[in-house]
């Protein structure tokens, strides 16, 4: 086996190839810390976004029955103005009755009266 001796300018080089070393690991030390800060602020970012996600889904819970509330109000409103129409043909159909009624009984009166005159 052969035995190798280390000159000045091998330990110089393996000196300096140490410190890039050194300097490369700081370097992605920092990198690293960079990169856990930004990880931090998406996860804030996601945890508000969720947050916004959850409060407009219960709005539109919300306007959903809301939705529904006035649908069945509407319905019920519909419901109220046909049986008003109904009642209204109704009442209609009554008085033209109660008006032929009194024209029949008008028209009694005015014979009965020419009738009394002729006499």
């Amino acid at each position: 086996m052969t035995v190798e001796r280390w000159t000045d300018r091998m330990l110089d080089g393996l000196a300096s190839s140490v410190s890039e070393m050194r300097e490369s690991m700081s370097e992605m030390r920092e990198g690293m810390s960079e990169m856990r800060e930004s990880i931090s602020e998406v996860k804030d970012s996601v945890d508000g976004l969720r947050i916004t996600v959850q409060a407009l889904l219960q709005v539109a819970a919300q306007s959903q029955r809301d939705m529904e509330v006035v649908k069945q109000e509407m319905e019920v409103s519909k419901q109220e103005i046909e049986i008003a129409k109904q009642e209204r043909e109704l009442l209609k159909q009554r008085q033209s009755e109660s008006d032929e009624r009194f024209n029949v009984l008008l028209e009694e009166i005015r014979y009965l009266i020419r009738r009394n005159e002729e006499e």
